[in-house]
């Protein structure tokens, strides 16, 4: 008899986007003219830079001769794209980044969820909260969290309430943890923290032999002088720190899949007799076991992203999306909702108005405005009562959102 793994079934309904896509999809067909406008899941709708597209279409050609065919990828990715990420992401920066600690990967959210198979089961983790649901979901699966309670927590989860009474910015934890899990800039509340507050994060971590997962999918977003784009730009965060970024967002390759994580040879956990244990090796060995690389053709098209040219179209991708943000955050702001984010981050957190919930907010925008975004409840219980709406629609789409905001919802 084969048994499944019971974890998984402690899973709560339906992951988040699935459950909003229900719901959509109902409405739809009970009211087939409705014009729904998507500023829920965090999907980009730019093309991709040109000079992505002109390098992939190379790629291919090469694909066809025998002179230029790629078989299977290296594990860790080509040395022509780890040695332009370390140059422009990390070098420029002035921060140290070698060639065997950078892996590149099919995503931000497959490693995220991944990294937590080189840990034991009895770790203790933090999440900010509302948080990413793949971070707590994930070690649901993995059976490190403990039960659902029915404020929403799980019992060996420590929650690390944002909300507007502390300006969204987490307190260290009041009792001692293994893993933390860190996004910034944050999804969902787009906001951020400065070098100062990040390094209390590290120098925790430091005392306490923990972990730093260190989400920076949305570093290339921030306009502000004082946010630091990387965590090893804190002084000892080699020690105790893993680096996620993404060419998703940046670069608009959210179905072209590509990203890479950064596990500095410093970073150890230990065994139960106290043997340290490097994660930079344990990563690799896990990554040549269950993952076969990155295609040639897609590491092209990053790798041309760090060329002058690509530099240029990002920057104007960004651009797009930012005022997009910058559109939906005024428009808002206008009518009297309580806004924050959207100035480091493609994402807007809004107050629900008049205490309403979550997901009575959500209905409330589809029934009456055919607008959709993510409620808040979603990311976790501190998200009760905030609601998300991304800034990755077209123009057009997004001013009419906050045409219908302003001219339909009523308030």
């Amino acid at each position: 008899m084969a048994l499944v793994n019971e974890n998984h079934l402690k899973l709560p309904g339906n992951y988040l986007f699935a459950e909003i896509a229900k719901r959509v999809n109902a409405y739809k067909s009970e009211h087939p003219e409705a014009k729904i406008i998507r500023l829920g899941i965090g999907d980009v709708t730019r093309p991709l830079p040109q000079a992505s597209i002109e390098a992939m279409h190379k790629a291919v050609d090469e694909m066809g001769h025998v002179e230029t065919f790629q078989g299977y990828p290296e594990y860790e990715g080509y040395d022509f794209l780890i040695e332009k990420i370390i140059e422009v992401d990390y070098k420029k920066r002035g921060i140290k980044v070698e060639r065997d600690e950078v892996f590149v990967s099919d995503g931000a959210k497959s490693d995220t969820a991944n990294i937590q198979e080189l840990f034991g089961v009895n770790n203790k983790i933090a999440v900010t909260d509302p948080v990413y649901p793949v971070y707590v979901d994930s070690n649901v699966m993995a059976g490190r969290t403990g039960a659902l309670g029915s404020d929403g927590k799980w019992s060996n989860v420590v929650y690390l309430s944002c909300t507007a009474e502390n300006n969204f910015i987490p307190e260290l934890p009041k009792e001692k943890v293994d893993l933390i899990y860190l996004c910034f800039p944050n999804n969902p509340t787009g906001m951020t923290l400065t070098k100062e507050q990040l390094k209390a994060w590290v120098d925790y971590a430091r005392k306490n032999k923990a972990i730093i997962l260190f989400d920076s999918a949305y570093e290339a977003f921030i306009h502000e002088k004082d946010v630091p784009h990387s965590i090893y730009e804190v002084e000892g965060a080699r020690e105790v720190a893993i680096e996620f970024r993404s060419f998703s967002k940046t670069a608009g390759f959210t179905g072209t899949r590509c990203a890479y994580t950064v596990i500095p040879k410093e970073v150890t956990a230990y065994t139960a007799s106290g043997e340290a244990c490097s994660l930079n090796r344990m990563w690799y060995r896990r990554q040549a076991t269950k993952f076969n690389g990155v295609s040639y053709i897609v590491q092209r098209g990053a790798e041309a992203v760090y060329s002058e040219e690509g530099q240029q179209q990002v920057k104007e991708l960004i651009g797009y999306y930012m005022e997009n943000a910058r559109i939906i955050r005024e428009g808002l702001q206008s009518i009297g909702i309580q806004v924050f984010g959207g100035v480091n981050s493609p994402y807007i957190w809004l107050k629900t108005p008049k205490g309403m919930d979550s997901w009575a907010f959500f209905d409330k925008l589809l029934k009456e405005i055919n607008v959709v975004g993510t409620p808040g409840v979603g990311f976790g219980p501190s998200g009760e009562g905030y609601f998300r709406l991304t800034a990755f629609g077209s123009r057009e789409n997004t001013e009419e959102a906050v045409e219908r905001f302003r001219t339909k919802l009523k308030i």
